[in-house]
């Protein structure tokens, strides 16, 4: 078998009878309805297998078996008659198609002929044997070959010797071949957009960050080096966050990485080993090309750095052809009219570009990079069918920029399918190409080191220039921003309209608290003081010669005060409706003591009991409040639970000292346990909102995180957030000073410190390891990771913290009370305190439940603000921006209490401050008219006849 780049040893080769079935009719069709036009009226085909190689290279005998048998059979030959189908190969080979045999009998009425060459042979007598039977008897006969192919190797140069003497009529069937391939069937286009699904996701998960990455660091990189990086990730899917065998996948060609001055449009082009060049109206191409089952795909696209005026008109011309091109893929049309379709839209947009233009837009597809016969250019006559797959590759060589003198190139290439009555299908087309994902703008300084906290989003630091963006990015996020505050209005009055805004709820009634059912279960005391009755709850107070009981909870404060000789023991009750006329209800009562050991005593036994009793029944009422969930079903005996142990938990259980415990995912949810029998918490999937997984990155937990629709109880605690967490590592101040591991230069050169940063990396990598094995092998719940190059500081509660986006939620997990924000519930976003000079403002989240209380982020860094905005923008959320702090809930209860009122004031335009400055700009240019000479000369005389009175007042002061 032929070797694989990506490795196959120990692959065992199966063929698939019936797809051999199935193609050998289509092949003997095909050859029959169009002998003379493709196939040179042949009467045989004769197609020979080069040696094995680990050279990346394009052969039609190579397409062909791997097309009807699944794989490539090296230094074979196959010939193709009427009745029969010969092949010589080795004895290994043969055995593997010996099972083609009796199916090609009974379904095609072929004969499958073996003809074995020994090791030591040289197979000239096997090939007489093969030509005595194409000549069948006949003088003449015409034998199709691919003549392009150049034999290699001693047994294909013998055949090539042989088939020359044996005086038949050769002929070329590349053409028929060509065709045959062309129209993909269902398997072929599985594997096509499978290996299109990589390529592009290399571009979009591997090449892009990579390139930014390059770039916002200033690092000197090669073309070869990134061509490499990119190779190894094609070859291991999983880089790139694709699931494909990686025994199934392969490079098209290498790489290519081009930049600076030196561009080659032509698919023969390789990665140089110059460096990357990103200086300011540099352009680098990137093209990545993909096999999945030796089913070919192509991306390419160009990236622009501080882009010229030339070069952006460049760019958008060539996609608007570009587009044109893959628009113009329809069946029945001439693949020289897609060639023509993206020639008019340059000739109306840049005709002075024409003559750039590459004379190719592509070519076909398929288990060929470039399938002959199917070149899109001006001259190709050949009609488009349904099942085509095409590379469709345009771009613009050698253009020279109009002020400094340098030459740049521009290329855009993407994988298409020609649909049925259908417009064409772009599989690559997650890999952006418009031109706002392709421009990037730096900093002319080169940045010492990236900081983390002030660092937002690499994509909008690259794009900005000192926080500016260019205008056809705000022009198109404004543009984006109105339509999204339109849909958004008519959404709010349409839940308003329908839904209950009252917001009221009804409270349950709460029973009266008893202490004594009966009046003879109340303790009696001879000594009239004040007693704790601690089995009842009760407190016996003294009362005109009587014990009389109170139940501690009516009891809503208790002090003690002291003067010189006596203590005061004050009393005050809860207030309570009066429920039975008669009825003598106390408000309030004072004690008078001498013993100011047991005043103090009373009182801190009262309290004690009281905040037994209220935490008891604030437990139950929560409790009470709970919605009633199905039962955990345990893991049987024959399935082990996944588990990780050594996890803390947070809300933490109350009581005695904590212990970590363990969490195993078992039928419909998690349970986490202790070893003490009341600490365990089910957490089932049915109730999980958003599973999210934190590794430990620059903090110094791992965790697993629950955002729940119910509440569930922890221990006492009512919550809807549930982590579980490792401490990766344990916080170590120095003790020599400087507050750092090493207080020293000399600090910094100790092995055995040193050796203990080594340990705890390796712990805190395998910890990450585990977690996330855990959540992925969770098949019923999808985890989200934060975007930590999303993130950016800002206080939540009392202290300032790292939140950062998810592609569901806006999360912050590293501290409590945590913050977990779902972005579907989400109604607008306000950006608050927005004024020139603040080197901070304050993000204001108003959901569509109104209400729910606005949730503030204070104190973010300015230089965030346009990094958030697109961001939002991005994630379909309106966004506002406001001068002050503004005052939410009267807000939400005017707009709830008056929805048609809101509607007609423009909804949430009243929050818009471009709108604002420029009604109040409006008005003020009304108030003002110009008064006439006149009326100025008279407001002389009356200001100066004031200035003179003010004068002679503070002199008459003075």
């Amino acid at each position: 078998m032929a070797d694989s780049r990506n490795g196959n040893a120990g692959h065992t080769y199966v063929i698939d009878v019936m797809k051999f079935i199935s193609r050998t009719r289509a092949l003997y069709a095909h050859w029959n309805e169009h002998s003379a036009d493709l196939w040179g009226s042949a009467d045989a085909l004769a197609v020979a297998t080069h040696p094995a190689t680990n050279d990346l290279r394009y052969l039609k005998s190579s397409a062909l078996h791997i097309w009807l048998l699944g794989y490539e059979f090296p230094d074979t030959i196959m010939v193709f008659t009427s009745k029969q189908i010969h092949f010589l190969c080795s004895k290994k080979r043969a055995t593997l198609l010996e099972v083609l045999k009796q199916p090609a009998h009974d379904e095609l009425g072929i004969d499958v002929v073996m003809y074995v060459k020994a090791k030591v042979d040289d197979g000239t007598a096997q090939m007489d044997a093969v030509l005595r039977a194409v000549r069948d008897g006949k003088e003449s006969q015409v034998v199709g070959h691919i003549a392009r192919e150049v034999p290699e190797g001693k047994l294909l140069e013998t055949w090539a010797e042989r088939l020359k003497n044996a005086k038949f009529q050769l002929v070329d069937i590349t053409a028929g071949l060509s065709d045959i391939f062309a129209a993909k069937d269902g398997t072929e286009i599985i594997n096509v957009k499978k290996a299109a699904y990589l390529a592009s996701s290399v571009m979009k998960n591997v090449v892009v960050p990579k390139l930014e990455k390059v770039i916002d660091e200033e690092r000197d990189v090669t073309h070869s080096l990134l061509m490499g990086l990119t190779e190894k990730a094609i070859l291991d899917p999983t880089k790139a966050g694709v699931k494909l065998k990686p025994e199934c996948v392969d490079i098209c060609y290498p790489p290519i990485f081009q930049s600076g001055s030196k561009f080659d449009l032509k698919p023969s082009a390789v990665s140089n080993d110059d460096l990357l060049a990103y200086y300011p109206g540099s352009v680098i191409i990137c093209a990545v090309g993909a096999r999945y089952n030796s089913y070919c795909s192509n991306v390419a696209r160009s990236y622009l750095i501080d882009a010229t005026n030339l070069q952006r008109k460049g760019y958008e011309v060539l996609l608007k052809a570009h587009e044109a091109a893959i628009n113009a893929m329809r069946p029945g049309r001439k693949l020289s009219s897609v060639y023509q379709a993206a020639v008019s839209v340059v000739e109306k947009e840049a005709p002075e570009l024409v003559e750039k233009l590459t004379k190719s837009a592509g070519s076909g597809v398929g288990l060929e990079f470039r399938e002959s016969g199917l070149n899109i250019n001006a001259k190709n006559e050949k009609v488009l069918r349904p099942e085509m797959v095409f590379n469709v590759s345009l771009g613009f060589h050698n253009l020279e920029c109009e002020s400094k003198n340098k030459i740049f190139s521009l290329f855009l290439a993407d994988t298409v399918i020609v649909k049925d009555e259908e417009v064409p299908e772009v599989l690559t087309a997650k890999c952006s190409k418009i031109v706002t994902d392709v421009t990037y703008y730096k900093d002319e300084k080169p940045r010492k080191k990236a900081r983390t906290e002030n660092y937002f989003i690499n994509k909008t630091s690259l794009r900005s220039h000192n926080n500016v963006v260019s205008k056809d990015e705000l022009q198109l996020r404004k543009q984006h921003q109105s339509e999204l505050a339109r849909l958004k209005s008519e959404e709010t009055l349409r839940r308003l309209a329908g839904g209950d805004s009252s917001g009221s709820t009804a409270k349950k009634s709460s029973t009266d608290s008893v202490a004594y059912k009966n009046v003879n279960d109340v303790l009696q005391h001879r000594d009239l003081m004040i007693q704790v009755d601690q089995k009842k709850e009760a407190v016996l107070l003294p009362i005109y010669g009587s014990m009389v009981p109170f139940h501690v909870s009516m009891i809503k404060t208790i002090s003690n005060q002291q003067d010189s000789k006596n203590n005061y023991i004050r009393i005050i009750f809860n207030v309570i409706t009066l429920k039975n006329q008669g009825a003598i209800y106390l408000k309030e009562v004072s004690f008078k003591s001498k013993d100011s050991k047991h005043s103090s005593e009373v009182v801190q036994a009262i309290k004690t009991l009281r905040g037994q009793v209220n935490s008891r029944e604030s437990e139950k009422t929560e409790r009470g409040t709970l919605v009633n969930q199905e039962r955990l079903q345990l893991a049987g005996n024959k399935f082990r639970p996944l588990r990780l142990s050594g996890l803390w938990i947070r809300p933490q259980f109350s009581g005695r000292k904590r212990i970590p415990g363990k969490l195993e995912a078992h039928a419909n949810g998690f349970r986490y346990s202790t070893t003490r029998t009341n600490e365990t918490v089910d957490v089932l999937f049915a109730n999980v909102k958003h599973a999210l997984f934190q590794p430990a990155e620059k903090e110094m937990l791992t965790i697993l995180h629950f955002h729940l629709h119910n509440h569930i109880m922890v221990g006492s605690k009512k919550t809807k957030d549930v982590q579980f967490y490792v401490e990766v590592m344990d916080a170590v101040q120095s003790l020599g000073g400087g507050g750092g591991r090493r207080s020293s230069s000399s600090a910094s050169y100790d092995p055995d410190e040193i050796h203990e940063e080594q340990r705890e990396r390796d712990r805190k990598k395998q910890i990450n390891m585990d977690f996330n094995h855990f959540a992925t092998r969770v098949s019923a719940l999808e985890f989200d990771q934060p975007l930590r190059e999303l993130g950016f500081s800002g206080v939540t509660h009392k202290e300032r913290v790292f939140i950062v986006p998810t592609s569901s939620c806006l999360v912050m997990l590293t501290e409590t009370p945590f913050l977990v924000v779902s972005l579907s519930e989400i109604e607008i976003a306000n950006l608050e305190r927005v004024q020139f000079g603040n080197k901070s403002f304050d993000m204001a989240i108003v959901f569509k439940d109104f209400k729910r209380d606005v949730i503030k982020i204070n104190a973010i860094d300015t230089s965030c603000r346009e990094g958030i905005k697109k961001w939002l923008d991005a994630i379909d959320i309106k966004y506002y921006e406001t001068k002050v702090n503004l005052s939410w809930r009267p807000i939400l209860k005017n707009i709830t209490d008056d929805p048609q009122g809101f509607r007609d004031d423009g909804g949430w335009e009243f929050l818009n401050l471009e709108r604002n400055d420029s009604e109040s700009e409006e008005e003020s240019d009304q108030g003002y008219e110009p008064p006439d000479a006149e009326d100025e000369s008279e407001d002389e005389d009356e200001d100066s006849e004031s200035v003179s009175e003010d004068e002679e007042e503070e002199e008459q002061d003075n």
